[in-house]
């Protein structure tokens, strides 16, 4: 099937507000971005906080990647999807990492407070004494670190939440990347996720969490990467296994409980919901379609690897595999 992109959105920024000079000292520029941000928000019906919220976010980001601490930190999660295409598939308000080193909270909040003292000229200001840190999995040795911070942008109160795991394999390795910047301002420049690790990890919660998952986000973002990515085989197939390895996880040899008509039938509510609360620009199938594109990409390099057996087949953006 062919993805269907909401093309009612431009892919311009909105032009600066009259009497905004983005070369203003840094009060005048977090006005003139808080004013770019909403114009452009209004212009593409956007949610605005959203947009703001995203914009902060990628300043943080750039922050990070100047530090000494860029090589610590791998970006996953949606906010990606800026990174892979013009319009986001859908809108997010948290940063998600990968660590490494020391997953100790206070550390990694300290680190972070360093981070936000950053000076640039982009108009936010980060709030290091507002940092709460606490640990996810605390009972696990890799146990992630979950960080709630202020920021302000011209008088606008950002919360951010930022999830950091610990100990995950990427497959086929992270990928050195240059973010969209919202504002034409200098891009960060950092490490991020494989959409193959990003599959397999979306994959490996499915089969884990069964009937109690609720993380209807995984679903849609399965089906839009499936419609927007090819894939070797071999190297989703590689994925899939070392993500289920390391976190000892069985290879399912049959489509799990949540890619069935039964998750389906006690979901469907929840998938209504989610469409109806979350900013997308694709255009989503039935869930049971949704479903079946999922067993269709991630089924055969699964049960190649359940049986030790190369994959050599290839999926095209849109599916389904070829040899």
């Amino acid at each position: 099937m062919a993805l269907r992109r909401d093309r009612s959105r431009p892919d311009r920024d909105a032009p600066l507000p009259r009497g905004a000079d983005v070369n203003d000292k840094p009060k005048d520029m977090a006005v003139s971005a808080r004013a770019r941000l909403t114009n452009r928000a209004r212009e593409r019906k956007e949610n605005a906080q959203l947009l703001m919220t995203r914009y902060v976010i990628e300043r943080l980001l750039w922050r990070l990647s100047v530090s000494p601490y860029r090589q610590l930190f791998v970006l996953k999660g949606a906010m990606l999807f800026s990174l892979w295409a013009p319009t986001p598939y859908r809108a997010t308000g948290d940063l998600d990492l990968l660590g490494f080193g020391n997953n100790d909270p206070d550390q990694v909040a300290g680190l972070f407070r360093e981070v936000m003292a950053i000076a640039a000229d982009d108009g936010i200001v980060f709030k290091p004494d507002t940092v709460v840190a606490a640990a996810a999995r605390a009972e696990d040795e890799y146990a992630g670190v979950r960080l709630d911070f202020q920021a302000e942008l011209a008088g606008a109160r950002l919360p951010i939440h930022v999830d950091i795991g610990f100990g995950d394999a990427i497959t086929p390795g992270a990928q050195d990347i240059e973010y969209p910047s919202l504002l034409d301002l200098p891009p960060p420049k950092l490490r991020a996720y494989p959409p193959e690790t990003v599959v397999a990890e979306k994959f490996q919660a499915m089969t884990a969490l069964g009937m109690v998952n609720s993380r209807m986000k995984d679903f849609f973002d399965l089906w839009a990467i499936a419609n927007t990515f090819a894939f070797e085989g071999t190297v989703l197939a590689d994925a899939i296994a070392a993500t289920f390895a390391r976190r000892e996880t069985p290879l399912p040899t049959e489509p799990p409980l949540a890619l069935t008509a039964a998750f389906a039938d006690a979901k469907q509510a929840q998938w209504t919901a989610f469409l109806k609360r979350t900013e997308i620009s694709l255009a989503p199938e039935p869930f049971p379609e949704i479903q079946a594109q999922i067993v269709e990409l991630v089924m055969p390099p699964t049960l190649s690897a359940s049986k030790g057996e190369p994959f050599g087949a290839h999926w095209p953006a849109g599916g389904g595999w070829t040899t």
